[in-house]
């Protein structure tokens, strides 16, 4: 958004005139590129043309499946013989000279419904972005030798009648390096289009906004990527083409002064939109890094907790003896009974095996004898 106060008037030499015009309000909207990208692709679709296929496409012959048994497809087969295209398949969108997979109808939903505040709300995001010149650049536009951004000439522009004032205004006004960019954009379409009577695509120069039409379209009709709107009836698909944010205007004193009648200010309603007031912005100030370690609120905070609490480790109690007594005190009586237990079955099997020993050396011995 925009925050210069007044907005300097050029006449038609590029002269700055003692016209000084307060910055209209509505250059004070928020900006929504995700607003303006949705309603833009709404309202693009009303103006698409019906297409479709012919019913009959695919139909124009008489076909019958043969049926199971003659170990082929079931698929609808054209009649007769004497000729390759009988016994061809035929009706089904796999086959050749078929229809196609679900065949476009006319009566396809083409058109949307598009609320009428959220229209308004993106015209005021992209002409609030149409006075930021870092937004116009960035969409592409040559504005580095022009006087200021938004550019406002006098109504003796809307005056013009002939191609050669309005190249000689733009020259003067030093726009004419973006006329020149339209012209070395000019390439070939990809796609059909190229056969389709739309060989050509360019990309888009200034928009012209005027009051009163008193020769203006005329003037600049001829010149390639200008587009005319009347200050009245602005259009999102002009302000914003693609739904990208950042079009660069020139305006013309009277359009730019009828800016405030025509949307409103923060104090007074449209006069010619009823009841439609510009939108305000979710924070007077976006700095939110500068709000958040400001004296006013790092005072009101709570300062932080320095203290930090460590996990608590449960151990398991079928590993760790100490967790086992814990949760049972009785588990150090049985553990230490199952361990004296294990010795007597130690002590046990050691005097069995001497004994056996024993045995075995006498008999050793007798034998010997």
């Amino acid at each position: 958004m925009s925050s210069r106060p007044l907005v300097t008037v050029y006449n038609e030499k590029n002269e700055a005139t003692d016209v000084q015009i307060k910055m209209p309000a509505v250059f004070q909207s928020p900006i929504r590129p995700d607003l303006v990208s949705s309603i833009h692709e709404l309202v693009r679709r009303n103006k698409r043309q019906p297409y479709a296929v012919s019913r009959e496409a695919g139909h124009q012959t008489s076909a019958e499946s043969w049926g199971t048994g003659r170990a082929v497809a079931r698929i609808p087969r054209v009649r007769g013989g004497g000729t390759h295209r009988s016994g061809q398949g035929a009706y089904g969108n796999m086959c050749r000279g078929g229809r196609m997979f679900a065949p476009t109808k006319v009566y396809r939903r083409w058109h949307r419904k598009v609320n009428v505040a959220q229209k308004r709300y993106a015209i005021c995001s992209a002409i609030a972005a149409s006075g930021v010149p870092s937004l116009v650049m960035a969409r592409g536009h040559v504005i580095d030798q022009i006087n200021e951004v938004p550019l406002v000439v006098s109504d003796k522009v809307e005056g013009f009648t002939k191609t050669r004032e309005a190249v000689t205004l733009l020259r003067r006004m030093h726009v004419w390096a973006d006329i020149e960019k339209v012209y070395n954009s000019k390439r070939y379409r990809a796609g059909k289009g190229k056969g389709r009577n739309r060989r050509y695509k360019k990309k888009l120069g200034p928009c012209v906004i005027y009051n009163q039409d008193n020769g203006i379209v005329r003037a600049f009709r001829n010149i390639p990527g200008i587009s005319f709107m009347n200050v009245e009836r602005l259009n999102l698909l002009k302000l914003a083409p693609g739904g990208h944010l950042g079009r660069f205007c020139i305006w013309t004193e009277g359009a730019f002064r009828k800016l405030d009648s025509v949307f409103g200010t923060f104090k007074a309603k449209s006069l010619q939109k009823k009841g439609w007031s510009l939108p305000l912005t979710k924070m007077s100030n976006a700095d939110f890094s500068r709000l958040i370690r400001s004296e006013e609120i790092v005072k009101a905070v709570r300062p932080p907790k320095k203290e930090t609490k460590s996990a608590k480790v449960h151990g398991n109690p079928l590993k760790s003896t100490r967790r086992m007594i814990q949760l049972n005190p009785y588990a150090s009586v049985l553990k230490r009974a199952a361990i004296l237990q294990q010795r007597r079955a130690e002590g046990k099997e050691a005097r069995v095996a001497t004994k056996k020993q024993m045995k075995t050396r006498k008999g050793r011995k007798v034998a010997a004898k």
